[in-house]
């Protein structure tokens, strides 16, 4: 079975946003092994400088990097990454697979982003769309193109 890993910064205390996580994170184990890694968020001033955020980005970084999946194929979610289809989706993932690789991995950077050299070694950058989200919705966003990209390999109903 093939696994994908979700690395989040930043962490869900909404229960309505932790509901919809636990909902699709089952849906998605029927399809595939799902797992969660969420990371803690550098604490930075109110208004912190440049060079604060860099070094938060930097030092999450070093986290991130100690929990990719070895051998994992990576993709980044970033602003400035390629838009796709749920289709799509659905047909990069399975190129994956049937490149051989065992597992993928989605990294949600923290509110200030991704430092670079992590997305240096991304193999795809993806966006979910122009518009700004909240990091929290944008988890569910993930969790569900990835239900949905999961669901249309396999030809359910689910994707319409």
């Amino acid at each position: 079975m093939f696994d994908i890993t979700l690395i989040t910064v930043g962490k869900l205390k909404e229960k309505f946003y932790l509901s919809a996580a636990a909902e699709y994170e089952k849906r998605l184990k029927g399809f595939c092994r799902f797992t969660l890694t969420e990371l803690p968020e550098t604490r930075l001033p109110d208004d912190p400088s440049p060079a604060e955020i860099n070094a938060g980005l930097e030092k999450e970084a070093e986290l991130i990097f100690s929990k990719i999946p070895k051998g994992a194929w990576f993709c980044v979610l970033t602003p400035e990454g390629k838009l796709q289809s749920s289709e799509e989706l659905a047909k990069k993932l399975s190129d994956v697979k049937l490149s051989g690789k065992s597992c993928a991995c989605f990294l949600i950077g923290s509110s200030f982003g991704i430092a670079s050299r992590v997305k240096a070694i991304a193999d795809m950058k993806l966006s979910m769309s122009p518009m700004t989200f909240p990091h929290h919705l944008a988890r569910i966003m993930v969790l569900e193109q990835l239900y949905r990209a999961e669901a249309i390999q396999a030809g359910t109903k689910y994707h319409k």
